[in-house]
């Protein structure tokens, strides 16, 4: 116990082996729901279901594990929608290409990214936004995954009229989100320790008790072979000789590079890890860690991973350090054999969680200086944008266009870096790609 204290410094950082764990936990059950999810989306591709979930849980695992380790980051990895619905449905279904091309695309674009990192390109950009912006983006991600946490509750609905509305309280499904919704609340205002994951277990409890989550048949199960997907990223590498799988490698590589930095940034910021100045420490091992994680989701056969944000959950609950990550890997390889009673566990039993942490990451829309038009309006066009268009990627690049713009108008372009001024050029093209 005293070597992991000393190699993950939990006294340094005002932590415990317990609360490490507990937030774990939180953070697993907060994710569960894409070992579900992730295998139906990536069935469009081609893929088989079964081939997918044990990819995924595996891929997870080492690169959640690798991120504790090399960052001592508590920082989870995983398949992001995002990342899955691009690769199914634009990639393989919309440009016709193989699934199995399609992850050679995803390997060639991680080696990039490797590059990338071992020349601190993407540290050096992270570094570069201004501290206003990145309290912008913790913000934003807050009510993203609020926004998440409504959806899944079913509390918002899509609509015809008006893109979402109040969904129908005649919905179980509704007042199982609601129930979770109250009880955390009120032990969040009691100030119970675990309060987000006692409030997930309480709500599954309930579900099952009103005959909405059925118990599971069996509790133990054998997961399915990897054998179909693994190594085709490898085998199919030379298929990545067209200009189209160009682009696919492009825009793989833009996503997650942005959507890896703005989770990055929002995560830190909630968890205190970065410096007075902003700064992040230990950003390059962090990067890193996550540049080879997608290689390993290449290479098993899953869409990229990347950092997710349903780690938030398991910030609010006390984790620190990489101790976390390392033992959210190890809930991902249990997972893999008690898969059945993942299915006591639906997106409305979580949807409370996310909501609530939602509220604690908005709390850093205070930290920005509204008073300044030329810095509010970037910032609020990062905090409405990511929501709204469903992608953290998408809210970076409304802020990140205008915030040149606006400190030029105001005559403070002297105070915006030229790396800012580059990245207003990259989020042009990238929106421009991502929008071919």
């Amino acid at each position: 116990m005293k070597n992991i204290n000393r190699f993950f410094k939990l006294d340094e950082q005002g932590t415990s082996f317990k609360t490490e764990l507990i937030a774990s936990l939180t953070t697993f059950v907060s994710l569960s729901y894409m070992l579900f999810v992730v295998p139906n989306i990536l069935t469009a591709s081609g893929m088989g279901k079964g081939t997918v979930f044990t990819a995924l849980v595996l891929a997870s695992a080492l690169g959640s594990i690798v991120m504790g380790l090399v960052a001592n980051y508590l920082i989870a990895l995983a398949p992001t929608l995002g990342s899955a619905s691009f690769f199914a449905y634009t990639v393989c279904q919309g440009m016709k290409i193989s699934w199995e091309t399609a992850l050679a695309g995803v390997l060639v674009a991680s080696l990039l990214f490797v590059l990338i990192t071992i020349f601190k390109l993407r540290e050096i950009v992270i570094n570069a936004i201004p501290q206003d912006l990145k309290y912008a983006i913790s913000a934003g991600i807050g009510i993203f995954i609020a926004f998440i946490g409504l959806q899944n509750g079913k509390l918002i609905v899509n609509s015809d009229s008006s893109l979402v509305g109040l969904g129908s309280f005649s919905n179980p499904a509704v007042w199982i989100a609601v129930f979770g919704l109250l009880v955390t609340i009120v032990l969040m205002c009691l100030g119970v320790p675990g309060s987000i994951f006692i409030g997930m277990v309480v709500t599954a409890i309930f579900g099952i008790l009103i005959g909405q989550i059925p118990l599971p048949k069996e509790f133990i199960s054998m997961p399915p072979s990897i054998a179909p997907s693994f190594g085709q990223a490898v085998t199919h590498l030379g298929n990545v000789n067209t200009v189209q799988m160009a682009i696919v490698v492009i825009t793989f590589l833009l996503v997650t590079f942005f959507d890896t930095a703005g989770t990055l940034i929002g995560m830190t910021q909630q968890a205190g890890l970065a410096n007075k100045d902003g700064k992040i420490p230990r950003i390059g091992k962090a990067l890193m860690s996550d540049s080879i994680g997608m290689i390993i989701s290449s290479i098993f056969g899953v869409s990229p991973l990347g950092t997710v944000v349903e780690s938030s959950s398991g910030i609010a609950m006390g984790g620190k350090t990489g101790l976390t990550a390392v033992f959210v890997g190890f809930w991902f390889l249990i997972a893999m054999f008690f898969s059945p009673l993942l299915t006591v566990i639906p997106t409305t039993v979580t949807a409370p969680a996310l909501i609530i942490v939602g509220v604690l990451m908005a709390s850093n829309l205070a930290k920005i200086n509204w008073d300044k038009f030329e810095v509010a309006l970037p910032a609020f066009l990062i905090v409405l944008g990511m929501p709204l268009t469903y992608s953290i990627s998408d809210g970076l690049a409304l802020g990140m266009i205008t915030y040149p713009i606006t400190m030029l108008a105001s005559k403070r372009g002297k105070e915006v870096s030229p790396i800012m001024y580059g990245l207003f050029f990259i989020f042009i093209i990238y929106l421009w790609i991502i929008n071919i």
